[in-house]
């Protein structure tokens, strides 16, 4: 019971300071006006407790089984002069490595038709802030974090849960940046990090949402020829596929004879 008690605290504290850093910004600055209590909020906030318990608690068990699973594979050698790292240099390796493990779990999210049907969810939000970050299948969430942490800790960088958490903080906060909605442009800058200019157009309901698919490094984007950085803001979000209004409706869609399986554009 107080276990539970003590979860519901964290939600809601962190709710209400992302609440308070985020909801003034889109008002001041929006990229588009919209209202607080916009349509599909109560849903993205089911989204919001769902995804965090996840997250801290259902994904640990097969992170560690699969991360132990390929670590045991590895030499003695390399593992041990990974353990003998500077904490600071494992940290941005670890970055380095969770970013490119996920880069390619979130793209073949959008490539393999049935792992489509879970992103697709993510997707269709219509009206995009810093609470669509949350909005996301739970299959869909489970498989870009083992792609990307499943590396970390199988290369033995993680060397306790310290380290992960940090990484996951840093993930998480950057998501709810990149899904602000704040006009805000910030020059040679997003050429380094991923920004809200830079996230707003994997979100568009045409032929560029298969592109800039990195959560924080861009230069991924580049390496790997997904980079799209034109000068315009994008107009329109959302999937074609019509996507269920309630929660459950949501969840269950991918596994429905319609779900989102073909992943059309708008040219």
């Amino acid at each position: 019971m107080h276990a539970l008690i003590f979860e519901a605290l964290r939600l809601t504290v962190w709710l209400v300071l992302l609440a308070a850093i985020f909801v003034p910004l889109e008002r001041l600055v929006a990229v588009r006006p919209q209202r607080v209590f916009r349509k599909q909020i109560a849903i993205d906030l089911a989204y919001y407790v769902m995804n965090s318990v996840l997250i801290g608690v259902v994904l640990a068990v097969p992170l560690s089984l699969l991360g132990a699973a390929v670590h045991n594979l590895m030499p003695g050698g390399f593992l041990a002069a990974v353990a003998g790292l500077p904490v600071g240099v494992r940290l941005g390796l670890s970055v380095l490595l969770a970013e490119t493990g996920f880069y390619w779990g979130h793209r073949w999210s959008h490539e393999v038709p049935l792992l489509w049907r879970f992103h697709a969810v993510h997707h269709s939000a219509e009206e995009v802030d810093f609470l669509s970050n949350t909005r996301a299948h739970p299959v869909d969430m489970v498989l870009t974090r083992l792609c990307g942490f499943v590396p970390v800790f199988a290369l033995g960088l993680a060397q306790g849960p310290a380290l992960p958490a940090v990484v996951v903080v840093i993930g998480t906060m950057w998501g709810f940046f990149v899904h602000a909605n704040v006009r805000w442009r910030f020059g040679f800058l997003e050429s380094v990090v991923a920004t809200p200019f830079f996230h707003r157009w994997h979100h568009t309901n045409d032929a560029w949402r298969d592109r800039n698919y990195a959560a924080m490094l861009p230069v991924l984007d580049r390496v790997f020829g997904t980079f799209h950085l034109p000068e315009a803001w994008p107009t329109e979000y959302g999937i074609d596929t019509q996507m269920p209004a309630t929660f459950g409706g949501q969840l269950m869609s991918p596994l429905g004879p319609r779900g989102p399986t073909v992943m059309t554009v708008r040219e």
